[in-house]
């Protein structure tokens, strides 16, 4: 299902996993906090391990974020204005791969 009130077809992050064969997927997924405060409408891009941008949502107003990519190490960054926070992650497959991204 796609998130129409930020205009992205992105699915709505704020979704659990509820329904998704988790142990077929690589999921990266994670929240993007600011001033200890979830930052919701923050842009959290996937990059690849050369730095390649691979994939963009819009955080939910809890700011919750979610990818399903391919086993590896992956780049996660989060910008809002006049902020930006990153991680990286190995993603294994078979299971959700948590991130926390912090704004400054």
């Amino acid at each position: 299902m796609s998130n129409p009130a930020s205009g992205c077809g992105a699915p709505d992050q704020g979704r659990d996993l509820d329904g998704v064969d988790v142990s077929r997927e690589t999921v990266v997924q994670g929240t993007v906090t600011a001033a200890g405060k979830p930052a919701g409408g923050a842009y959290v891009r996937l990059l690849d391990s050369s730095g390649e941008f691979t994939a963009e949502v819009v955080a939910s107003q809890e700011g919750r974020f979610r990818f399903f990519a391919r086993p590896g190490t992956w780049t996660v960054r989060a910008l809002a204005p006049g902020a930006s926070g990153e991680a990286q992650v190995t993603a294994a497959a078979g299971k959700a791969n948590d991130v926390s991204l912090t704004l400054s």
